[in-house]
């Protein structure tokens, strides 16, 4: 994704605004029928927009809130008189139910949408609006392959989400303009400058406001599991549950319910490893695996993951040949104490308003380094994600929480990445620093069916032309490698 940058450029002007008292009411959004009755049963119903309880009767009774999100199409608004060919849709100012994260979908998830989006919002409480913040709106190159089930049906277009903390009211402009000034012409004969047409917006423009729930137990409350009456309270009991499920496949790693996996040293690790042998390790492998010490992990049920949100079932890879680093783009303004509710509201996103079968990381980390399970199949197990295109089979995606086109990622979530690929790519017995060939499922740097050869640990921007995981976070990658293969005992 091109780099994001959170900029002000308002000011707040709280008191000129008429808010409507009351949220205005929000329509549902419809998604293309699947195509078989299989199909229906394993996605999660599309959302309408509105939670199916009050959420104060919610709140009260459960230990933390699954979240909900408000789907408002937008509106076409009053064109710029110095640029009347510029296609402008947004919102106007508007009190709207509680969320704190945004972002922007469309119909084809093959259009792009060339332009600039904008929002502020309002913070619950202070009733102070913020500044205006550009949403990044390059966020196709995040996403499952080409010719795979996960873009079977459902998924739409979509811009990246931007955190944007409690809020209770917004407004929105989204502007088309050419993708590049370079199309720009003159007329040398009549001393005219010719201005390239904007292209139309995509169709099926809606704002969607996530709301992230209560904060989930926190994640080291219980690291060795959960009693039996703290399953049942959790929706773990009985062995039925997506929940059971989504714990159970880490059961050689934690107890089942457990919010996080614990860290072990070198010589635990390689014990572990030897045991669940992930990669099929050579005879070589086994008299000196080169496995990083396994990093403390945060659980789904850690950071608070609604299991019933995502599609049942888990879907694999052959193997873990290669690590892509990305970053979310979703801005750096946020606590690490909010890291779980910025990770639900990003699930929420990829899922009900993007139309994916769970997040699309497998991993992703904080800003104060730490680690957190991404989507579900199990963290030392070959889940096959949705983080980039084209090159999905055979990888695992590491997100960093955050934008890094300008702003420099902290050492503790570089760390974090090393020790995270040390000990994963450890288990299918990779070199951190090391090479690999990958067969790209398509992109727009390499055709389908190419053998691309990769860096074992590559950013995003290797496998497809973007400007993620942001230039700052980039230049870090040689250090993640080099501290990776010293993990692993290189």
């Amino acid at each position: 994704m091109h780099g994001f940058l959170a900029s002000s450029i308002g000011v707040t002007c709280a008191a000129a605004l008429a808010l409507p008292l009351t949220p205005p009411a929000v329509a549902a959004t419809a998604r293309p029928a699947p195509t078989t009755e299989a199909a229906t049963a394993a996605r999660p119903a599309p959302h309408a927009g509105t939670p199916d309880k009050s959420l104060t009767s919610r709140r009260a009774a459960e230990p933390y809130a699954p979240g909900s999100t408000q789907s408002l199409p937008l509106e076409h608004l009053t064109r710029d008189r110095a640029t009347p060919t510029a296609p402008e849709q947004g919102l106007t100012p508007r009190a709207v139910r509680h969320f704190s994260l945004v972002g922007v979908v469309w119909d084809d998830p093959a259009a792009e949408l060339h332009g600039r989006v904008q929002v502020r919002t309002r913070a619950a409480g202070t009733g102070t609006w913020s500044g205006w913040q550009d949403v990044e709106t390059h966020n196709g190159d995040h996403a499952a392959d080409p010719d795979t089930p996960e873009r079977a049906f459902g998924v739409r277009g979509a811009t990246a989400p931007l955190w944007v903390g409690d809020s209770d009211g917004v407004e929105l402009r989204v502007r088309s303009a050419p993708e590049s000034a370079a199309d720009d012409s003159a007329d040398h004969a009549t001393g005219t400058r010719n201005l390239p047409a904007a292209p139309p917006l995509p169709s099926g423009l809606r704002l969607e406001l996530v709301d992230p729930g209560d904060d989930a137990p926190p994640p080291d409350a219980s690291a060795a599991g959960l009693r039996a009456d703290g399953l049942r309270a959790a929706g773990l009991a009985g062995g039925n549950s997506v929940a059971t499920e989504a714990s159970a496949v880490n059961a050689r790693l934690a107890p089942l319910g457990a919010f996080a996996i614990r860290a072990l040293n070198r010589t635990e690790t390689e014990r572990a490893s030897l045991a669940l042998d992930a990669g099929e390790l050579t005879e070589q492998q086994r008299a000196k695996p080169y496995a990083g010490p396994r990093p403390s992990i945060v659980t789904r049920r850690g950071w608070g993951a609604d299991e019933g949100l995502r599609e049942r079932g888990f879907r694999y890879t052959k193997k873990v040949k290669a690590a892509f680093v990305h970053h979310t783009a979703s801005g750096n303004n946020y606590r690490c104490s909010q890291s779980p509710s910025l990770i639900r509201s990003i699930y929420r996103y990829h899922v009900k308003s993007m139309g994916w079968r769970d997040i699309g990381y497998n991993f992703l980390i904080d800003k104060c380094g730490k680690i957190y399970e991404g989507r579900a199949g199990g963290v030392a197990r070959p889940v096959l994600g949705a983080h980039t295109l084209g090159f999905n089979s055979n990888s695992m995606g590491i997100a960093v929480l955050g934008s890094y086109g300008s702003k420099k990622p902290s050492s503790a979530s570089i760390r974090a990445v090393a020790r995270l690929t040390a000990w994963k790519l450890g288990l299918y017995g990779v070199n951190p620093r090391g090479k690999t060939y990958l067969t790209s499922g398509g992109s727009n740097l390499y055709r389908k069916g190419k053998k691309v050869r990769l860096n074992v640990i590559s950013g995003h921007r290797d496998g497809f032309i973007t400007e993620c995981p942001g230039r700052k976070l980039y230049s870090k990658l040689g250090s993640v490698r080099s501290k990776a293969a010293q993990y692993q005992g290189r």
